[in-house]
């Protein structure tokens, strides 16, 4: 089944992402701190630095401001980067805010 045709579908990881340059308290598997800068986000993810050692699969919680905790799972992980997926979907409003406070923070 091919998803390239069908115009309902659609890959979170297409969407835009904001580049910021945001240092966040994030937390392992572990509950251990880890050293956490966002380098890009959407409403769906991250890509983040992370000077912990993570692996894909793993989950961690990341504070971001106006949304509150969110969980995310490691999604790949390479040479001190790497890409998150949120369990859930920061909702429109609270991802503005979010944007509006990392951008400032640059």
């Amino acid at each position: 089944m091919s998803f390239g045709s069908n115009l309902a579908y659609s890959d979170p990881r297409r969407e835009g992402r904001e580049d910021v340059y945001y240092r966040a308290r994030a937390f392992g598997p572990d509950a251990k701190q880890l050293g956490f800068i966002i380098v890009n986000i959407s409403p769906h993810g991250l890509m983040a630095r992370c000077d912990d050692p993570l692996e894909t699969g793993d989950r961690i919680r990341v504070a971001l401001p106006h949304a509150g905790t969110v969980v995310a799972e490691v999604r790949w992980a390479l040479g001190g980067r790497l890409g998150c997926q949120f369990e859930r979907a920061i909702d429109l409003a609270s991802y503005y805010e979010l944007i509006s406070t990392m951008v400032k923070a640059k």
